[in-house]
């Protein structure tokens, strides 16, 4: 693939790609969201247990079909299904006043079913979360995740495994997040965070070269060096986007238990936010490998 440093008039008739003038991957993407996400059923849709369609072949007929991944839930049964390692779940439910802390390790992580930029998640470690840096009492925890059950009573509460690092450390995970498009990885964008919103990115392509920064959110850190388990990431992230079929960013976390999935996000940002050359690129993969495709 071009490496973007190179200046755009010197290229444009080898890649006539380059040359297009207000790419429609963010037009692509808002188009989607709104597809997705405001027709009556969408909703209840998402939230529908994955079980409950019986196959993939039956879930595969419903119209975007897609959209039911985009609950946290199913979208790990969706990797565990296609070979992937999961985050064990120690709780599942909406009755969150039914939870008995005493039984959870000390180290646990609380999210919602429904969620985005890591809204509502707790990384507990002995009463201190590593999100947000503050402690917590489990009557708080409580309060807190029945505000969130209160905002979509369809929203369910996930009490998960906290994976440490690939070093065994518990702390916020690095995120490596796999943009795809039909079994074709675009770019590895891996965000260092340091709280919610907060930290530095690198970006690479599925060799581990440094390419451009992708986005505008976050400055470029100085950790360039691979995880452990890239393979593993670049081989999962394959075989789930080809699963996926349509454009979808797929994160994964590096653990001391190698590559474990975490979530689809079709609609990032709802293609708000990317560089101008990276809207160029993914329009590119778009074509070429999800044509005709929402």
């Amino acid at each position: 693939m071009l490496p973007f440093n190179l200046k755009m008039s010197h290229t444009s008739q080898l890649f006539p790609w380059l040359d297009y003038k207000n790419a429609p991957f963010t037009k692509r993407i808002k188009r989607r969201h709104k597809t997705f996400w405001t027709s009556p059923d969408a909703e209840e849709f998402r939230n529908t247990p994955l079980q409950k369609f019986g196959s993939l072949a039956n879930l595969k007929q419903q119209p975007n079909w897609q959209r039911v991944l985009s609950n946290k839930a199913n979208a790990m049964h969706f990797a565990a299904m296609h070979g992937c390692k999961t985050p064990l779940i120690y709780w599942r439910g909406r009755n969150v006043e039914s939870i008995n802390f005493s039984a959870l390790p000390p180290q646990f992580v609380i999210k919602p079913t429904i969620g985005h930029s890591c809204n509502n998640v707790f990384l507990m470690d002995n009463g201190y979360n590593h999100m947000d840096k503050k402690r917590y009492t489990y009557y708080e925890l409580t309060e807190n995740m029945k505000q969130i059950m209160e905002s979509n009573p369809l929203n369910e509460i996930l009490i998960q495994e906290f994976l440490t690092s690939e070093s065994g450390e518990y702390r916020i995970p690095t995120d490596y997040k796999v943009h795809t498009f039909n079994g074709e990885i675009a770019r590895i964008e891996v965000i260092y965070r340091t709280g919610p919103g907060k930290g530095t990115v690198n970006v690479f392509d599925t060799n581990w070269e440094p390419k451009e920064n992708i986005g505008k959110k976050y400055v470029n850190g100085d950790d360039l060096a691979p995880p452990k388990c890239l393979p593993q990431i670049i081989n999962q992230a394959k075989t789930l986007s080809k699963a996926y079929q349509i454009y979808v960013r797929i994160d994964f976390y590096a653990t001391a238990k190698g590559a474990v999935f975490g979530e689809f996000t079709p609609t990032p940002g709802i293609g708000i936010g990317f560089t101008n050359k990276a809207d160029r690129l993914f329009t590119f993969y778009w074509d070429e490998y999800c044509e005709g495709m929402i």
